[in-house]
């Protein structure tokens, strides 16, 4: 895995898996609908972490500085 997701873009996956894992847990979003934002929010927990997204690889998007 190449890396390609530079720090901003890590930073923005972050706070909205920190949101979306807040709106779970505190019950604003239940249901099927707050199982697919937990999902949503360790997938981006993942990608963030390993500095990498499938889907940038996709369509060879790199927001990582060089």
């Amino acid at each position: 895995m190449k890396k390609n997701m530079g720090q901003t873009d890590r930073i923005v996956r972050l706070l909205l898996a920190i949101l979306f894992a807040i709106l779970y847990f505190t019950g604003v979003v239940s249901g099927t609908w707050g199982v697919i934002l937990l999902i949503l929010a360790i997938v981006l927990i993942v990608t963030a972490y390993f500095k990498f997204c499938p889907l940038y690889a996709l369509q060879k998007l790199n927001t990582l500085k060089k």
